[in-house]
């Protein structure tokens, strides 16, 4: 068999991944030519004429923000990307990655059709083959690896052995229902425990919601754990720059780096990395102490106010006791506290970044209890908890697996329960073999857990574990080099997607509809369920019926053919009608015909949009009247809780407590390894953008520049980088900016899919040297906690 050219091979002479096929496709690899009428232009960039063309409105894949915007097609290729000025979340407004976004559907380095594992999991090596051939490798296996059904068979139906990880965004739900609801498992892991997961959690357990921080109107504000200048650009970020240093919003910005956001604040504290908890302790004993909380406020909303006051006084979280944990001098805090609490919309950023340390759960809600002594929530200038636009739930229709045994990663043990559990707990307990039972199957999609979850050697033991493993996505991730069944799913300009409502001050209903046709042979996510599913169904059925005993009564009483389709066996029929079709039922029901014509138009709703929706000026438009935004609204979620008494009983502080082991402490030759984000890239996912890599080719290593000058490091010298877990290779960027016993680096370069042309080896992937630590009470993982050793080399 001729073996199919990859555009590595093309251009640099080797072969990344493998693809086996019945003809040389040569071109064809990266170069899709659509039918008679156009073509996708040979170059990565496509270019905008003057023509007349249509404009869809879609809603941005690219982050979690979700940007509307109208795609401009012209005869079948998308060739440019303008913001949608009806969205109020992104007031006609697409950042650098959203105008990126068109390189998503046009990468030369994306997948093109189903594939099928003929090598060893990692080396790359697949056969492309039908949908009906993927499709059936699931179900069957091939000599490389097991299917579904054998998997099943040996393990008496616990579907439970089945794990599935999932990505953000509009087709989530979809494979949540399809894996947890129809195929029946309840070992699901996604984004949520390696980002916001305790964020959510302490401030949804503490004050009802994580809620809305109102940026425009506030007067103060303390930002912790976002780096909104250099990590996210949205409206909502440029409502905070365009008001502070002495425009309105007095801004205090607490990181250990000077970055781009404390630059523009006015006032910045080097605050010692995972200390933030010692800080807001202190800044709660001022309040309470000199009295200057909200006590009307408090009166009608706290619970357990008394015994946190007595908690903070008693323990002595004075500014003093502060000043040496934290590195901010006690009169810095003394000002700060006052100053919050004397101002009229004071805000404590909730934040937008993943877990610092092992106290982050205690330090957001000691964050919320703070922001609630003020007094200032659900008001204007104030995190607002607002009213979104309902859209009506969908039923589905879901078997009884009575042989599927519970998830054993529940390491939740605080108020809210996430569903999605711990990826780490999780991993960690079936790699070291201490799960009840095994898991052997993994499906999936959008998400790269190699690049994402710390200590990347022990995803890749648990991938290799696995008797399969399933990869649905658009690009050849790393994770992706370790399927057996590899499903390419279109990107989100080739898609429709179901509709949604964003916002809590000014709510909308938004949809994305498809620019184009999915190209090569990929599919949508919806249209991948329902095939799967279609597939599964009768074969897995027949497993559950040969091991089930109260299946087998109920085929007795009722008969097969009336259980099978009445109780939920038939796998594809959450996804009967096609996603525009639920879309329009679904607003109809609840807005009325008129509303779905202005989505459909627009690709955005919300009550009296006709009439609200005015231009201001060249930049800017009005999409509620300031009458009708939701600052405050009737809502039994507020609350104020202050002592979780229960949690003391299952070994978790019941109020935010400091204690010595959370000491910032670095050994004598180490260093702390900090890591985050940066507004060019979405993690691991667009780092192969060509036009992305325009504006950050790689990732460096922020080393303090005093320290670099000792070791002989100048900027762009290699270094070697190790931690317990593993080590990499980077470029030096000796700063004044980061404190010398700390080094930072941007999270999501240093691919190890070679198929990935622009992201293979560039920089480093922080995952390979992070250790898997986890916060104790909803085990996510922790981030700044790794210390690392460095030489030049």
């Amino acid at each position: 068999m001729p073996k199919e050219i990859s555009r590595r091979r093309f251009l640099q002479g080797s072969v990344a991944l493998t693809v086996i096929g019945s003809s040389a496709m040569g071109k064809t690899n990266f170069i899709y030519f659509k039918k008679e009428k156009s073509s996708i232009p040979e170059s990565i960039t496509t270019k905008t004429s003057t023509k007349k063309a249509e404009e869809i409105p879609f809603l941005c894949g690219i982050c979690v923000n979700k940007c509307a915007g109208f795609a401009r097609v012209e005869d079948g290729v998308v060739t440019k990307l303008n913001p949608n000025p009806y969205f109020p979340k992104s007031r006609n407004m697409l950042c650098a990655r959203g105008n990126a976004g068109i390189q998503t559907t046009y990468d030369p380095d994306r997948l093109k059709y189903p594939l099928v594992r003929i090598g060893e999991r990692g080396d790359g090596k697949y056969k492309r083959v039908s949908w009906e051939e993927a499709y059936n490798a699931i179900l069957h296996g091939t000599d490389k690896f097991k299917g579904l059904l054998q998997i099943l068979e040996e393990e008496k139906d616990n579907r439970s052995t089945i794990a599935y990880c999932n990505g953000e965004g509009l087709s989530k739900e979809g494979f949540e229902v399809l894996m947890g609801e129809k195929i029946g498992t309840v070992n699901y892991v996604d984004e949520v425990s390696i980002c916001l997961e305790t964020t959510l959690g302490g401030y949804f357990a503490t004050i009802g919601t994580y809620g809305e921080a109102d940026l425009s109107n506030a007067d103060y504000l303390i930002i912790a754990g976002a780096n909104r200048a250099e990590a996210i650009i949205t409206p909502d970020t440029m409502d905070l720059f365009k008001r502070s240093k002495g425009r309105g919003l007095k801004t205090i910005v607490l990181d250990p780096r000077f970055t781009n956001t404390a630059a523009k604040a006015d006032r910045w504290y080097a605050v010692n990395p995972g200390t933030d908890l010692a800080f807001v302790l202190a800044l709660t004993y001022v309040a309470l102490s000199e009295e200057l909380y909200d006590k009307a406020f408090i009166k009608k909303y706290g619970v357990g106010f008394e015994a946190y006051k007595n908690h903070i006084i008693s323990h002595k979280y004075t500014p003093e006791w502060a000043e040496n944990i934290t590195n901010i001098p006690a009169k810095e805090i003394i000002k700060t506290a006052r100053e919050f609490m004397s101002a009229q919309s004071p805000i404590y950023y909730q934040g937008r970044r993943s877990v610092f340390s092992k106290n982050d759960f205690q330090l957001r809600r000691a964050m919320a209890i703070f922001q609630g002594l003020s007094g200032n929530l659900n008001k204007k200038g104030g995190i607002i908890y607002g009213e979104p636009l309902e859209l009506p739930e969908e039923e589905i229709n879901s078997p009884i697996y009575n042989q599927a045994q519970g998830r054993f990663d529940k390491h939740n043990i605080a108020i809210l329960s996430q569903r999605a559990g711990s990826w780490m707990v999780f991993r960690n307990m079936v790699v070291e073999k201490k799960s009840p039972y095994p898991v052997r199957a993994m499906f999936m999609r959008k998400h790269n857990p190699i690049a994402g979850v710390p200590n990347s050697a022990k995803t890749i033991q648990f991938l290799k574990q696995m008797d399969l493993n399933v990869m649905i996505d658009i690009l050849p991730s790393d994770s992706m080099m370790y399927a057996d069944v590899v499903l390419p799913e279109a990107s989100y300009l080739e898609r429709t997607s179901p509709v949604a409502s964003y916002g809590l001050l000014e709510p909308a209903i938004v949809q994305r509809k498809a620019a184009i046709e999915p190209l090569y042979e990929t599919k949508t996510p919806e249209q991948i369920y329902k095939e799967l599913a279609e597939v599964l169904s009768k074969p897995l059925f027949e497993i559950s019926k040969k091991y089930d005993n109260e299946l087998q009564e109920e085929v007795k009483k009722r008969g097969e053919k009336n259980v099978y389709k009445e109780d939920g066996y038939i796998l594809s029929d959450a996804w009967e009608k096609d996603v525009a079709e639920r879309n329009r039922e679904r607003v109809v029901k609840a807005f009325g015909e008129d509303a779905w014509k202005i989505l459909e138009e627009k690709g955005v709703y919300y009550s009296n949009i006709e009439k609200y929706h005015k231009q201001v000026n060249a930049n800017e438009y009005q999409y509620y009247p300031e009458n009708k935004k939701k600052y405050s609204v009737e809502t039994d979620n507020i609350k104020l809780v202050f002592n979780f008494r229960h949690l003391a009983d299952i070994g978790v502080d019941s109020m935010p407590t400091w204690k010595d082991e959370y000491l910032f402490s670095v050994p004598e030759g180490k260093f702390r390894l900090i890591t985050g984000r940066h507004a060019q890239f979405t993690q691991s996912a667009t780092t192969n953008n060509m036009m992305l890599r325009d504006l950050i080719h790689t990732n460096y290593l922020w080393i303090n520049r005093r320290i670099a000058d000792k070791k002989g490091i100048k900027f762009g010298d290699m270094l070697e980088v190790k931690s317990k877990v593993g080590k990499v290779t980077i470029k030096a960027y000796p700063t004044e900016k980061i404190a010398p016993n700390q080094v930072f680096m941007i999270h999501g370069f240093g691919g190890l899919s070679q198929d990935m042309t622009m992201a293979y080896g560039n920089g480093a992937n922080d995952a390979t040297l992070l250790e898997d630590i986890h916060e104790p009470v909803y085990g996510a993982a922790v981030m700044h906690e790794t210390n690392v050793e460095i030489r030049k080399v």
